[in-house]
């Protein structure tokens, strides 16, 4: 990498390699969880995050970018851990409760991501590729409230039991 644009195009790789992970761990989670608002917010999050993924491969489109065989070694560790918590033995509320917490790791390491991409376009004059970059980020930080709210309004109550 020699300049900001190189960084810029190596962390919408990231991003691109993140959201086809995602994708592919959401709908486990989904099975995993027992609580039917909590498998309606995962459900809801996997068709938004096909959306995102469209919306990166637009961008790469738009850049010219390759992403190819790029890995997110961040989001896979993530999802390991979600897969740890779906295999747990655990009592269902608590299982729930520990889906949460994992799944606003992955939507904080996503607003982090996205948060600098947006920064880096913006930098760069990429103002069209910085607002769809914004409205991902809008959706990450929207889905990360979501999550608290399932948690802090009953299912960590749930799993005090």
């Amino acid at each position: 990498m020699k300049n900001l644009q190189d960084l810029f195009e190596h962390e919408i790789k990231d991003l691109y390699s993140a959201e086809k992970q995602l994708i592919e761990a959401l709908p486990k989670m989904v099975q995993a969880a027992s609580d039917k608002k909590l498998q309606d917010a995962f459900s809801s999050h996997l068709e938004e995050t096909k959306t995102q993924f469209e919306r990166i491969q637009e961008i790469c489109d738009e850049l010219g970018v390759n992403p190819g065989n790029t890995k997110c070694d961040a989001m896979e560790g993530l999802i390991e851990e979600c897969e740890g918590m779906i295999k747990e033995e655990a009592q269902k509320d608590v299982k729930d409760a520990g889906l949460i917490a994992c799944a606003q790791r992955v939507e904080h390491y996503e607003i982090s991501g996205y948060g600098t991409a947006v920064r880096f376009a913006k930098e760069l004059g990429h103002t069209a590729i910085a607002k769809k970059l914004q409205t991902t980020l809008d959706e990450e930080y929207d889905a990360d409230n979501k999550l608290d709210k399932l948690a802090e309004g009953r299912l960590n109550k749930k799993a005090l039991v």
